[in-house]
């Protein structure tokens, strides 16, 4: 399982994840997304942990914290969707004219 992290600072770095979530259990993975077109930080994370328990306290403790000066979503990362998808999980065809 993997935890989604939301509304962080854009100051925060992995050290302080891995800082915050090692109170929970051991953390195998962090990821911070940056635009690929500026190099910046998105202002979102995602940590896995070794087990599932631990990430369960994690995101139950950290759920609406306050951290940086932000109010964080912590909850389990669902699985990135295919963006060319029409909502209904078939891809759009493009109109013909």
């Amino acid at each position: 399982m993997t935890i989604y992290i939301g509304n962080l600072s854009f100051e925060a770095e992995e050290d302080d994840l891995r800082n915050i979530f090692d109170e929970y259990g051991k953390v195998s993975r962090i990821s911070m997304p940056k635009d690929r077109e500026t190099g910046k930080k998105r202002g979102f994370a995602f940590v896995e942990m070794d087990s599932d328990e631990e990430e369960e306290k994690a995101i139950e403790t950290l759920d609406g914290a306050e951290w940086m000066g932000r109010i964080i979503k912590v909850n389990k990362a669902k699985p990135r969707e295919n963006r060319r998808s029409g909502g209904d999980g078939f891809p759009r065809e493009r109109a013909r004219y």
